[in-house]
């Protein structure tokens, strides 16, 4: 890590939940656009997916997560013929963005999980701070 000053539980711990939080508005977003047309294959909406890096705070011996950003799958689009849509092309087809709702929805269930189990550890090691100092005074 480039900070000269190690890093704490609770950075450390703040980092992983807004991570985690991209993870969740990613899926958000692809459930959003799970469903939508358009007329050219190249014009459809593709899933975005939550790009992790791991970090190892030297100082402290502390490691944690963050997000480096989003990408796009290159999965295709589903080409299915109605030739009566608006948006079909000359041939009638449409092309329909490749989101699998469930997926999407188990991962929306999986990062609130993790932003879950990071708040328990946060309270946990300010319930044990608060005892330390209770039990040092």
């Amino acid at each position: 890590m480039s900070s000269d000053r190690p890093i704490t539980l609770f950075g450390a711990t703040q980092r992983a939940m807004s991570a985690q939080l991209v993870r969740m508005n990613a899926a958000a977003s692809n459930l959003a656009n799970a469903g939508s047309v358009t007329t050219r294959e190249e014009d459809a909406y593709r899933p975005l997916r939550t790009v992790f890096a791991s970090e190892l705070d030297e100082a402290s011996g502390l490691a944690s997560v963050r997000s480096e950003g989003l990408v796009r799958e290159q999965t295709a689009p589903t080409k299915r013929y109605d030739p009566g849509h608006p948006l079909a092309d000359e041939t009638g087809h449409i092309y329909e963005a490749p989101v699998d709702e469930s997926a999407e929805m188990i991962e929306i269930m999986e990062s609130a999980r993790q932003y879950q189990n990071l708040v328990q550890a946060l309270t946990t090691a300010k319930q044990l701070m608060l005892e330390t100092l209770r039990s040092s005074g």
